[in-house]
Formats: structure tokens, C-alpha cells, sequence
């Protein structure tokens, strides 16, 4: 017996949930995982920043997510360590966003320090909930968060140091403390909701970090 088709090409008889996917292409469940962790990980960001670490529960993260307690378990084992993964997440967008912006500059090392300090303050003022997790709560939220914050100091002290020029006459611990004063100075505007304001910081942050080097590099010439 011939089917008869319709114009379309399908079954007369095919209903159109059945021709929807039988067309519609397949989302696998690794990305739908991915995603939800992705949820889950931008809710404690933003609840975090909203109330801070130790008001935040996991009953708010998965109402904030949008998804089941369960699958917050089948991903984390619990608050910290979501707040862990997302302060990890964070740092490595931050050096990759601050690498491709130094990669494209021809300059001098001044134009990759102010470059790769642009990059990092735009990152602050576009993610303000990340920047107030990882640069306010992570100092006290656990022990674990402070040391994670303390390796991520570290990690942009030894990109400063590959940046700028060497000067034995300077003090070993110059780098620790041009990048702890960002710190403190970004810290600052964070805590009075003046995330949006820090890009307008580069100028003043550019000659501070750059000033104890400018001997060195006139040397070098």
C-alpha cells in the first residue's frame, strides 16, 4: 500500500512533534551537563555577591540555577566546592583574557603592563558578582578560598615579573606589592558597588605599577 506524503515530503499520518525531531538537531547530554554546571556555578556567583558566602545555601543555588539538588550533588560535593570551582573558572578566564590582549601588542613591556591591565579591569567591570566572589568573599569565605586566593596573587605576580623589565636595585618582593596595591585599590572600588568605575582606573594603576621599572629600562638602553 503507498503511503501518501504530503507536500513536505512526510506522512500524512506523521504528526508535527514527530516531524519537530525527526528536524530538530540533537542536543547531547554532555552539553546539557556542562551547561547546568555552568548554572550552577554562575548562581553562587551571583548569591554570593548578593549576601554573601556564609548566608548562601544550597537550597539558593539550586532555586537560583534552575535545577535539582541532585545534579548540584552529581556535580560538587557541596557549596565549597562550587564556590572553588567557580573562583578557578574565574582567575583562568582572567589570564586568558589578559595573554591574547598582551599577544597582539608590537610594544614595549609598558604597553603589555597597561595592556594586560586593561584586559584585567575590563573583566571586573563586565562580571561584577565574579569579581566580588573572588576578590571580597573568597578572603574569608573558607580557609581553602583564602588559599586559593593567595595562589592567584601569586600566579599574576610571576606574569608581572615576565612583563616588566629586571632591576636587581629593586626589592624582591616589588612585584608582590605593585600587584597586592591593584588589589587593594580594585578591592576598594568593588566593596562600594563602583565595579563599573575601575576601567577608569588604568591610567593612575598603569604609572603605578610601571614607575619602579622606568630606571631599569632607561638602563637598558
Amino acid at each position: 500500500m503507498q503511503v501518501r506524503l504530503s507536500r513536505r515530503g512526510y506522512p500524512w499520518s506523521m504528526s508535527s512533534q514527530a516531524r519537530a525531531r525527526s528536524t530538530r538537531p540533537e542536543i547531547s547530554r554532555e552539553f546539557i551537563a556542562v551547561h547546568k554546571r555552568r548554572r550552577i556555578m554562575d548562581a553562587i556567583a551571583e548569591l554570593t555577591a548578593e549576601k554573601g558566602y556564609d548566608a548562601t545555601k544550597i537550597g539558593d543555588i539550586v532555586r537560583s540555577a534552575g535545577v535539582a539538588r541532585k545534579t548540584l550533588y552529581d556535580n560538587f560535593e557541596g557549596k565549597e566546592e562550587v564556590f572553588l570551582a567557580t573562583f578557578d573558572a574565574t582567575v583562568e578566564e582572567a589570564v586568558r583574557r589578559i595573554d591574547e590582549a598582551c599577544a597582539k601588542v608590537e610594544g614595549g613591556w609598558d604597553e603589555r603592563l597597561e595592556t594586560g591591565l586593561a584586559a584585567f579591569l575590563g573583566y571586573v567591570a563586565e562580571c561584577p558578582a565574579l569579581a566580588r566572589m573572588c576578590m571580597i568573599e573568597a578572603l574569608s569565605a573558607t580557609p581553602a578560598a583564602n588559599r586559593r586566593y593567595e595562589d592567584a596573587v601569586k600566579r599574576f605576580v610571576g606574569m608581572t615579573e615576565r612583563t616588566v623589565p629586571r632591576d636587581d636595585r629593586l626589592p624582591e618582593t616589588i612585584g608582590e606589592t605593585l600587584v597586592g596595591g591593584v588589589a587593594w585599590i580594585v578591592y576598594q572600588k568593588i566593596r562600594r558597588n563602583e565595579t563599573e568605575q575601575v576601567p577608569d582606573l588604568l591610567p593612575e594603576l598603569t604609572e603605578f605599577m610601571a614607575a619602579p621599572y622606568l630606571g631599569a629600562a632607561e638602563a637598558a638602553k
